[in-house]
């Protein structure tokens, strides 16, 4: 299925997604791509960020679907992976993705790590499955990305200077977009 719309699942805590993080910026950057749309909401539950409510959200709201780029940060990449766990999306883009609920109550209440991870079926689920990290992210270990990178065989993007990406512009994100929808 073509790629035609993107969606940006944030981590949790964001507040006003808009102007949060990269979001707002890739939102407006996507939204210029010919062809493209791309949603930015508020997540409802958006501090415990629970699976049993973004997951409906995602398919129901966003209605994310085969032709969807759907871009997750940190709580939004658990939220990405689960949804492909069940649901056929044109790909997912993994931002701060990690496996497990790190010893933080809150990241347990969220409901993403009560389970093994579907590895086989998130990937035959997607078309594409890209993936940044950073080495000297203070909420991550690498341990964690790295194992989301191999499970998902993703193409991973390993960097040593980005932290969590919680900066206001991401030009790297942009040009995996570009590159997703080129290769249909």
């Amino acid at each position: 299925m073509p790629l035609c719309k993107a969606v940006i699942v944030p981590g949790n805590g964001a507040g006003n997604v808009e102007h949060c993080n990269w979001y707002g910026w890739a939102n407006k950057e996507i939204n210029k791509i010919p062809g493209m749309t791309c949603l930015l909401k508020n997540m409802p539950d958006p501090v415990t960020a629970r699976e049993s409510v973004w997951l409906p959200f995602m398919e129901e709201e966003l209605q994310c679907d085969e032709n969807t780029a759907i871009i997750g940060h940190s709580s939004g990449a658990a939220a990405a992976m689960r949804y492909a766990e069940t649901h056929k999306v044109h790909s997912i883009v993994l931002v701060g993705a990690y496996i497990s609920d790190l010893g933080d109550e809150n990241e347990r209440e969220s409901g993403y790590f009560s389970r093994p991870w579907e590895w086989e079926k998130i990937r035959g689920n997607c078309g594409h499955v890209v993936q940044f990290g950073s080495t000297d992210d203070p909420f991550l270990p690498w341990s964690e990305q790295q194992a989301v990178a191999d499970g998902l065989r993703a193409r991973l993007h390993k960097y040593a200077d980005r932290g969590h990406f919680q900066n206001s512009c991401f030009p790297e994100l942009l040009a995996t977009v570009h590159q997703l929808k080129v290769a249909q």
